[in-house]
């Protein structure tokens, strides 16, 4: 059994259909299995620019639409072998419970998983030094 409590206006998924809350905080319960999840846990297609935020995509996609999971899940698995050689051993181990979650078919729990790699990749990105590059008038210029 799983207890939701959706703010007004605040939408959730279940089994691909999206729910809207109305103007009032509303609880839920769900008294049996489904693919639930909240607006607020997924991502917009235009901010899958990172390699963890692709494969976090592709499980969302797998969760909210059961017909592309056949096609989502190989390249979810892949994507997760890929990250594992990337993170030290506490995310790497968040990325084999992320990919032992969709082996079994729970794809929430599976996010749950990446969202704290996401949050990790996001700290290591702004770390990164910014390498701007001049637009190529510029560099005819600076050459002159």
């Amino acid at each position: 059994m799983l207890k939701l409590t959706l703010k007004p206006h605040e939408r959730v998924v279940v089994n691909g259909c999206v729910i809207r809350n109305g103007d009032r905080r509303q609880a839920l319960t769900v008294e049996n299995r489904a693919d639930i999840v909240r607006e607020s846990d997924l991502l917009k297609a235009e901010a899958q620019a990172t390699p963890v935020s692709k494969v976090y995509f592709l499980m969302q996609t797998a969760l909210i639409r059961p017909e592309t999971r056949d096609q989502a899940v190989t390249a979810i698995q892949k994507g997760l072998a890929d990250l594992a050689c990337c993170f030290g051993s506490e995310m790497c181990n968040r990325v084999m419970f992320a990919a032992n979650y969709v082996s079994t078919g729970d794809y929430y729990k599976a996010m749950s998983e990446m969202r704290v790699v996401l949050r990790y990749e996001a700290e290591l990105l702004k770390m990164r030094p910014v390498h701007r590059v001049a637009p190529p008038q510029q560099q005819a210029m600076a050459q002159a």
